[in-house]
C-alpha cells in the first residue's frame, strides 16, 4: 500500500459518500423525469413554465425583472428568454419595459397566466405528494427541506460568481 497525503486522501469520496451522491444523482433526475412527465401528459403547463408562473405569483404585482426571474429559476437569460416569449404568445405572461431602467426588462403574469397556475396547481401539488412525499417519512421530508437549502446556499456563494468558481475550480 502506498502512502498517500491527506490531499490525496480528500480528493476522493469515501464509499459511503460516493452512494449517497449516487443516490442523490439518480433519485434527483428520476424525480425532474417524473414530474415533467405528469406535466406533459396532463397538464396544460410544462414543468419550466409552472415553475415561471409560481415565481410570479409570489412577486408583488405579479412582476418581477427577467434577470431575477432568471436567478430564481436557476435558467440562463437566453433560456428564459425564449421560454417567456413562447408563454407571452399563449398570453400567458407580457414581458415590459422596468420603468427608471431602459435596460430592464420585466415580465408579469396575466390574467390568464394566474388561471393556468391555478388548473395546473392541483394535479402538481398531487404528483409531488406521490412522487415525494409520501415516500419518505415527515422528518425525512422536513431534512430533506433543511439539507436541500444548505445545498443551494452554498452553490450559489460557491459557483454563482466567477471568484466562487475560481474557489470551486482551482
Amino acid at each position: 500500500m502506498t502512502a498517500q497525503t491527506v490531499e490525496e486522501q480528500d480528493l476522493w469520496l469515501t464509499e459511503e459518500q460516493q452512494g449517497s451522491w449516487r443516490h442523490y444523482l439518480e433519485g434527483t433526475a428520476r424525480f425532474v423525469e417524473a414530474l415533467s412527465a405528469v406535466h406533459d401528459r396532463t397538464l396544460e403547463l410544462s414543468l419550466g413554465e409552472y415553475s415561471l408562473l409560481v415565481q410570479l405569483s409570489e412577486a408583488p404585482e405579479f412582476t418581477m425583472r427577467m434577470s431575477t426571474l432568471a436567478d430564481g429559476l436557476v435558467l440562463s437569460r437566453s433560456r428564459l428568454t425564449h421560454t417567456v416569449a413562447r408563454m407571452e404568445a399563449r398570453g400567458l405572461v407580457e414581458r415590459r419595459a422596468a420603468e427608471g431602467d431602459r435596460r430592464g426588462v420585466n415580465c408579469t403574469m396575466t390574467d390568464a397566466g394566474r388561471t393556468a397556475l391555478e388548473v395546473a396547481a392541483p394535479g402538481h401539488v398531487a404528483a409531488v405528494r406521490r412522487i415525494m412525499v409520501d415516500a419518505l417519512e415527515p422528518e425525512e421530508f422536513e431534512m430533506l427541506g433543511r439539507v436541500m437549502a444548505k445545498v443551494a446556499e452554498s452553490s450559489k456563494a460557491a459557483g454563482g460568481t466567477e471568484e466562487g468558481l475560481s474557489t470551486l475550480c482551482d
